[in-house]
Formats: C-alpha cells, structure tokens, sequence
C-alpha cells in the first residue's frame, strides 16, 4: 500500500471519511475522555519490540513455567533497559489498579497461557500494586470461565468481565459506558443509522471504571477478516461493544478501519501500557478460533509498549510461517474452507500506524531477538 495514502486515508479516519478495502466510505468519531500520559501509545519505547525465544518453554504440549519466568524476566530487561522490579516499576506502582486483558477465543490450542499470565501478575506486584489490585479481563464471562482462568490465578487477583457470553448483534450496553463510544456510520443489515447503539461501540466499564492501567496479553494468531488478530485486536475487540458490524459478512469487511479507530479512543490508547504477545504457540491459519492442523509451536514470547510495531513483527512471523507450509502471505490468500473471508486486512496494522499509535516502518523498527536455552 502506498504510504502516503495510508497515511492520508488514516489521518482522516476520525471525524472524516476513510475508505475501507474500496467499498463505501465509513466515517468514525470517537467520544471518550482519559488524561495523556508518557505511557500513553506508543508509549515508553517507540518502535522497540523484544523477543526472547526459549526451546523449552513448551513440551510435548505442555508449558513450562522456569522457562517461561527467565523469557519474561529477559525481555523485560531487554525492553527497558533495567531489570526485576525496577523494569515493572516503569509502568507501574502502588495505588494502581491495573488490569489485564486476556485472549480465550483459540481454546483450547492457541490462547494467553496461565504460566506467561501469572509471571506478569508476579512482575506488577513487584513493582507494589497490591494483589487485589489486579484484575484479570475478557468481555464474554462465559468462555473466560471455559478457558480456565480464574482457576489459574493467585489468591486474591480479581477477575472481570463485559456481558455473560457472546452475541450476534451486540447493542446492549449494560457493562459498558454510554460517555465512551467510537461513533462509525457502519450498521448490521436491518438497522438505521438513526440508531446509536447501532452506529457506536461503547467501551466496557472495565476499562473505564475499575483499571487506570492495561497489560494487553494477546496471542499470536491468523485472523480471516482482519489478517492477524495480535496485540490492537485484542484491544479493538475486547474492549468494547457492537464489534461484529466490522466484519457482519464475508464480503463486508471494515476490520481494516475499525481496528485503529477504536484503539485510537483516548480511554484506551492511554491505559494500554504494555503489550506481551504470548507465541509460544500460534496459529497460522483458520483464525480466530484455532484449529489444531494449523497450530505451531514457536517458542517465543514478544514485548512492547508500541503495539503497531508489535503487530508488524508479528504479522511478518505469521507469514513466514504460511510461506515455509506452501501457503500465500496473508494479504494475499484467497479463501477456503477454513478461511472463507474474501479479502483480509491485515492493513489495519498499517492505518495504525498512520494514525500515530505507534511505528509500523520496519526500518524504525528495533527488533530485538534473543534465545535461552
């Protein structure tokens, strides 16, 4: 994609009218109000993504918990220049509620593991919060449950979540917060855009109300509207409401303009603090629930503040993934019986970017790579 028109095409997204994959132009505001901090995206380190690779980390199917502790100790160190509590105290400190969202959609292949959860829940009370000031998050109570998560957490550390279990239409607000909403003329068929809780996603009060700080804990996977579901779609479509008009058909497709416009809403682009992508395992195809022919084992664990930089990385492993099985680069596959989305836009990492949410150019990119063993 051209980057100057990306970047035009981006810039325009709130307030004005941004062309989603050449089908009708979509217009977004956003209506929210959170105050702007260092930590706010990009955050601390601009276009710094770490990733530490550990062999061991996963075994015969099972994770490994030594390993994975020396993975999050080494990357945060790497990520911030300093180490132990210090490097958690960047973010962090005591009288903070911080929350930490949680990716269950892949269960029970690909999904944020409970070893790399509970070493992030160790390095925020090292850094002072108090455990019960920690709440673990995802919209749907019901497949949080599923997935097992308040089985796997410290006494203590509090769970939350949006509505009970997931919907086709997603109007209902009752969990979120009428003050904070991206306002996009896009509806499902059978709604005016007369109707604002058609036309708004609205933030959950998780969000909000009960955190003033995020861990976004995503997974590395494909995704069959939108590309690849990492680190901005784990926030674009686990925090708020009414998301299924980004992506209602397979040929309706506006994942590539929402993602950015609802990341870019201030009550999360200034919350979101830090970004661990859980790749240990990942999932190359067939996205978002995972089907266990296209889950690999990767062995690695990537940290960032800047998550458009994050999700470039990302979506650059996911492809060589698909290249190295025979299989066509994201943006250029074509559908199938497992991925049956006519056009994906992994480009909403891209408009992103343009958007000044983080660094999408590789050559500003620091990626930083190391192995354990």
């Amino acid at each position: 994609m051209n980057k100057n028109c990306t970047r035009r095409r981006a810039m325009k997204v709130l307030g004005g009218t941004i062309a989603a994959a050449g089908t009708l132009p979509l217009t977004a505001q956003v209506s929210s109000k959170s105050e702007r901090t260092k930590l706010s995206m990009p955050g601390l380190y601009r276009g710094r993504v770490v990733a530490v690779e550990h062999p061991g980390s996963i075994v015969s199917g099972a994770f490994k918990a030594d390993p994975i502790r020396q993975m999050m100790q080494k990357g945060m160190a790497s990520l911030t220049g300093t180490s132990g509590p210090d490097a958690w105290k960047q973010f962090f400190e005591p009288g903070d509620v911080v929350g930490i969202k949680v990716n269950p959609v892949g269960q029970p292949h690909v999904i944020s593991s409970p070893e790399v959860l509970n070493e992030i829940i160790a390095g925020i009370r090292s850094a002072g919060v108090g455990t019960k000031d920690i709440v673990v998050y995802d919209r749907y109570r019901a497949q949080f449950f599923k997935a097992g998560f308040d089985k796997w957490l410290p006494q203590g550390v509090r769970t939350a979540n949006a509505v009970e279990d997931y919907e086709t239409v997603q109007q209902a607000i009752e969990g979120y917060d009428h003050e904070h909403y991206m306002d996009m003329a896009l509806v499902q068929p059978g709604y005016e855009l007369t109707n604002l809780a058609a036309r708004r996603s609205y933030a959950s009060e998780f969000i909000t109300k009960k955190v003033n700080k995020l861990v976004n804990l995503a997974v590395l996977k494909d995704h069959q509207s939108a590309g690849v579901t990492l680190a901005l779609k784990n926030l674009s479509h686990g925090l708020v409401n009414n998301v299924n008009r980004s992506h209602f058909t397979t040929t309706a497709n506006s994942c590539g303009a929402f993602i950015p416009a609802v990341v870019s809403m201030p009550v999360i682009r200034n919350k979101a603090v830090l970004h661990v992508l859980d790749g240990i395992k990942g999932l190359y195809h067939g996205g978002p629930g995972a089907k266990p022919q296209f889950v690999w084992e990767h062995h690695t664990l990537y940290f960032a503040t800047d998550p458009v930089a994050l999700d470039r990385i990302g979506w650059g492993v996911i492809d060589e993934k698909r290249i190295a099985v025979g299989m066509s680069k994201i943006a250029d596959d074509r559908p199938d019986k497992f991925s049956t989305f006519q056009s994906r836009q992994p480009e909403h990492v891209e408009i992103a970017g343009a958007m000044g949410l983080g660094e999408f150019d590789l050559k500003k990119i620091d990626l930083r790579r190391m192995k354990l063993s």
